[in-house]
């Protein structure tokens, strides 16, 4: 299951943290970076100081043992808080709705690990992620995960060279996904066989409103307004609502469902529309990180309409869609898509495949129905 051609410097008996959150992914992941050879530690790495991090901290300890490898614990939590929870806040306050499990990986939880594997001496990090590392020429890059179904590829799209040559992902290649990492599990008589996936959100504990609340964002209702400027109802506060949402606005004697479009926190209203008008055709991407292909090459790419055909997913939970890709400003790309598809919130991240490789990803500042 590991692949020793993108990394030319893995070799059996090389040394490897492992990031074990406690759960049945990472833990299975352990005995097969074993089972390839390596030396693995496991380091299991504390975002938030809570009953939930105090379990995994003990099911990781408990899998280490039966394995019989090295277990560390790491304080990310002050790193954590900043980086990912206080921009949460923020971007909902702004009125955009943050992806901050993208985040995390990028500015926490991979560079823990390579901090760790630093002081342990050791050359590689390895996660539970469904994805797969891939080497275009002299780049690494993320490729879908063998399982589809259970790709996280978009979740890991913003890490940088310098993190993804270090980074090993065993479970990129079971085709059969989740079912047969459990299978695996309970083989090897591991206790987290049967333990639940975690949540999305791993520092929220029920709604995300009572934990925005808790951290001072405020209730300001406003208008709702239809895309002409009509009035047709009041919200009770941009932060409530989600782009594409169409439950819960209160809007009656319409003939069909309303659906968020827009928020404009300038004004503090809640744009809907009919689902014939909540469809987009471009979108503008900032923050650029380049994956399988390196900054200076994307123009080089491109054709006499200043662009190239690839892929995007304008959201997480959403297969890729055909588009096309023009460079803006520095750091900046412009993206057609094919055909209109379903809006989505600024905020959010833009991921670019090319055949089930990521190019790069950036975050969605603005969507245009055009």
């Amino acid at each position: 299951m590991i692949s020793f051609e993108e990394h030319t410097e893995l070799h059996p008996g090389a040394r490897v943290v492992l990031g074990m959150s406690g759960g049945v992914d990472s833990s299975v992941a352990a005995r097969l970076l074993m089972d390839a050879g390596l030396e693995v530690i496991g380091v299991t790495c504390v975002f938030v100081d809570d009953d939930a991090s105090r379990k995994a901290i003990e099911d990781a300890r408990c899998v280490a043992e039966i394995l019989g490898i090295q277990h560390e614990v790491k304080d990310c939590t002050a790193v954590f808080s900043c980086q990912v929870i206080d921009a949460f806040v923020s971007e909902y306050a702004a009125g955009r709705t943050p992806s901050p499990c993208v985040v995390c990986n990028r500015t926490c939880k991979i560079p823990a690990l390579i901090e760790a594997a630093d002081s342990l001496g050791c050359d590689f990090v390895a996660t539970g992620h469904y994805a797969n590392v891939v080497r275009r020429r002299d780049r690494f890059a993320i490729a879908h995960a063998a399982y589809e179904p259970k790709d996280q590829s978009y979740m890991l799209a913003l890490l940088a060279q310098d993190q993804l040559k270090r980074l090993l992902l065993p479970l990129g290649a079971f085709e059969e996904g989740k079912t047969a990492v459990r299978a695996l599990a309970r083989e090897w008589g591991l206790p987290v066989a049967s333990k639940s996936d975690s949540q999305d959100i791993c520092f929220i504990h029920g709604s995300h409103l009572d934990f925005l609340a808790d951290r001072g964002l405020a209730e300001e209702p406003g208008r709702i307004v239809s895309l002409d400027g009509r009035v047709l109802g009041r919200h009770e506060g941009l932060h409530r609502y989600t782009i594409g949402q169409r439950k819960g606005l209160n809007i009656g004697g319409a003939p069909e469902p309303y659906y968020v479009v827009e928020k404009r926190p300038h004004a503090n209203e809640l744009v809907v529309a009919f689902a014939s008008e909540a469809m987009i055709g471009s979108a503008h991407v900032s923050h650029m990180v380049w994956q399988s292909v390196a900054p200076e090459e994307i123009a080089r790419r491109c054709d006499e309409r200043g662009s190239f055909s690839c892929s995007v997913k304008l959201r997480y939970r959403q297969a890729a869609v055909p588009c096309r890709l023009a460079l803006g400003a520095p750091g900046s790309v412009r993206v057609v898509l094919d055909s209109p598809q379903a809006t989505t919130a600024p905020g959010q991240y833009a991921v670019f495949y090319d055949e089930g490789v990521v190019i790069g990803g950036g975050v969605i500042e603005q969507t245009m129905r055009d």
